[in-house]
């Protein structure tokens, strides 16, 4: 596997040297209020060299890490069955050759092509998703594919018991209700996320961050922003909880759009929360 472009800071090891490999999936085909989430993967890239490869939070340096960027997969706009389709065999593909598959979205409906890969390796699967919304709806206008959908198709995969939700305000009742019996989900906080951390420490998990989960004075880019949202010294109270788990097999982090927050910051905020990510969890 080569690389196909710019790569993100710290990620410039060959593919088959890297213990994790990153992906970019410029998909926004089900975007429900404001699409722009496409232009995400390289935005990143861009701005991730505004940063530096060492985190002063956690001491450590994605120099340290073996990764490698692969670039970004060439996905339909139109067709989301088939841009799933994709990112699944490139998840099949990175695993294949043991390594951990990280993904930049796109919109979050992209999150279900890793979590079909992996689930049928790991028959244990957990999932621990970010996000200010429920994204537990049966269908949105009719498409059981969606990003209002997503967590409800990741649920048809992995089962009852094994999706915990953090940082959850906003959502239809039914969705709030559906969860109280097949999903652990905390509105609002993740106070819980110590105690579900330690119950998963050597369990196969996927983190996936919607970062809409910050509040929009912080992080105004994304296409369904949310008030009442996390800072970013909350998230890395989060990071440094999830940094305990010993068995992450992917991750991801969607719902950037770059486009709406000209400053910039959202962008960066996008990137750093990502260093800090696979820095806590590629182990």
């Amino acid at each position: 596997m080569e690389a196909q472009g710019s790569t993100f800071i710290g990620f410039d090891d060959s593919f088959e040297e890297s213990k994790a490999v990153l992906f970019g999936v410029p998909f926004d085909g089900t975007t429900s209020f404001k699409p722009g989430t496409r232009f995400a993967p390289s935005a990143m890239r861009e701005d991730s060299w505004g940063l530096e490869s060492y985190s002063p939070y956690q001491d450590k340096d994605l120099e340290d890490l073996k990764l490698f960027d692969y670039g970004n997969l060439e996905v339909p706009f139109g067709d989301k069955k088939k841009a799933l389709r994709m990112i699944q065999e490139m998840t099949q593909e990175i695993i294949d050759a043991g390594k951990i598959p990280v993904m930049i979205g796109g919109e979050h409906l992209v999150s279900l092509g890793p979590v079909k890969a992996l689930s049928k390796k790991y028959e244990d699967l957990h999932i621990i998703h970010f996000d200010a919304h429920t994204d537990l709806r049966k269908d949105y206008l009719g498409e059981s594919l969606s990003h209002a959908t997503v967590l409800r198709r990741i649920y048809d995969q992995v089962g009852d018991g094994k999706i915990n939700q953090f940082c959850i305000r906003s959502g239809l009742k039914e969705e709030f209700e559906w969860a109280k019996e097949h999903v652990h989900l905390e509105k609002f906080t993740y106070t819980t996320l110590e105690q579900r951390v330690e119950t998963l420490i050597n369990k196969p998990v996927y983190i996936t961050v919607d970062l809409d989960v910050f509040d929009p004075s912080v992080f105004p880019g994304t296409g369904t922003p949310e008030p009442g949202g996390i800072d970013f010294h909350d998230m890395l109270e989060i990071i440094s909880i999830l940094g305990r788990l010993q068995n992450v097999v992917g991750l991801d982090v969607v719902e950037l759009s770059p486009k709406y927050d000209a400053s910039g910051v959202s962008t960066a905020v996008a990137c750093k929360t990502l260093r800090e990510l696979v820095l806590a969890t590629i182990k």
